[in-house]
């Protein structure tokens, strides 16, 4: 060990607790996954079916919407109540998708007319 490292054995409660804890933590990231395969297969699908590209853009642009959230929340730890950072951080990155999205819609508007 390092100098002034120090080691503290965790307590039978505490390792029960922590246990649990990543029990659950990994049985939501499975579950965002599988919701996440799930709307993958219905954009293949809407695709595959030969609907009206009137339906099929908004869909899958939606769809994806979903998915980005789904992955923030899940994969990026934004659902984490640890630190006092972790605010500013939600802040950070849902203004930075507001921005993002404000110039989505603006180029786009520009294109289509």
């Amino acid at each position: 060990m390092g100098h002034g490292t120090e080691f503290r054995a965790k307590t039978k409660a505490q390792y029960q607790y922590d246990r649990h804890h990543n029990a659950v933590h990994m049985r939501k990231q499975v579950v965002n996954f599988a919701i996440m395969i799930f709307l993958t297969f219905l954009a293949f699908t809407v695709v595959v079916a030969d609907f009206s590209p009137f339906f099929i853009k908004p869909l899958i642009l939606l769809l994806a919407g979903i998915q980005v959230v789904l992955q923030l929340y899940s994969f990026m730890h934004m659902d984490d109540k640890k630190g006092h950072h972790i605010g500013v951080i939600q802040l950070f990155v849902w203004t930075g998708a507001l921005i993002a999205f404000t110039f989505f819609i603006t180029f786009l508007t520009i294109i289509w007319w």
